[in-house]
């Protein structure tokens, strides 16, 4: 019989309660995506007198936009509910992962077998 056959798939690694509690995170995080207000991308510097800018990335090209006052705030907490965004995005990614390969049987891992070294003739 070859190696590696008839072996038992590896077991699963999460309990019930564990899962539980990892879909209960789960879903605050997709509460929190709800609470979300509109979001953008780039900075807001200001541009004196009394003028701001909005630099972003387009197309792998650095645009510019004159902003006024009103349109700066506005801007600005739209950039913090995007990097909000990404931070809960990159939580909720953890989790499923977690979940994904944890909580059901997977393969099971195989020995590498080691080749002899052989001289060079």
């Amino acid at each position: 019989m070859k190696e590696g056959q008839n072996n038992p798939p590896a077991k699963a690694q999460l309990s019930a309660a564990a899962t539980q509690r990892l879909q209960e995170r789960y879903q605050h995080l997709k509460t929190k995506l709800l609470e979300l207000g509109w979001i953008a991308q780039g900075s807001v510097m200001p541009q004196p007198p009394r003028a701001w800018r909005l630099t972003r990335k387009v197309h792998a090209k650095t645009v510019s936009v004159a902003l006024s006052e009103q349109q700066a705030a506005l801007y600005q907490q739209a950039i913090a509910n995007q990097r909000k965004l990404e931070s809960i995005l990159r939580q909720m990614r953890e989790l499923s992962k977690q979940v994904l390969l944890k909580s059901v049987p997977g393969v099971k891992k195989r020995r590498r077998q080691k080749h002899p070294k052989t001289s060079l003739s």
